[in-house]
């Protein structure tokens, strides 16, 4: 009895030391820091996905120094979703469009549109003039990247 006892304790032990080992140094969880100081997961390394993606989406819709809004667009698509500018009729519409490809801006309802380089950015100012909502897309992509609401 003593010695089946005995066995039964060192298999449990066993066992906890396993599941503790695979818990503890699973690949997953090994921090490396990128040249940006910011820490990622070794499967973040691997997928270059999970921390730029944060990191963009808190800057996608950023006001930079001079307090201009910022689109990000990452494979043709709007980093964190299609962004929401409000403005009130008579304010400067003021934002940016930041993209890694190369496309037309077009804001439906105003009729303006800039090419942005990939890898560019183009700037949009000018007075909110008409009321309404408004679509802003990647004209070639036909990929709304942001909704403009000018109110009363």
């Amino acid at each position: 009895m003593k010695l089946t006892m005995t066995a039964v304790i060192a298999l449990l032990a066993l066992i906890a030391g396993v599941g503790l080992a695979a818990c503890g140094s699973d690949s997953d969880t090994t921090a490396a820091t990128t040249t940006a100081g910011e820490e990622r997961t070794a499967t973040e390394e691997a997928n270059g996905t999970a921390t730029e993606e944060a990191a963009a989406e808190g800057d996608a819709m950023k006001h930079e120094g001079e307090g201009v809004e910022t689109i990000v667009v990452r494979n043709g698509e709007p980093v964190g979703g299609v962004a929401e500018l409000e403005y009130s009729a008579g304010d400067e519409v003021e934002f940016k469009v930041r993209s890694d490809v190369a496309d037309e801006v077009h804001i439906h309802g105003y009729d303006l549109s800039k090419d942005v380089a990939a890898g560019g950015t183009v700037s949009f100012s000018f007075p909110a003039e008409l009321e309404g909502i408004f679509e802003v897309e990647l004209e070639e992509r036909a990929e709304q990247i942001a909704e403009l609401r000018v109110n009363p």
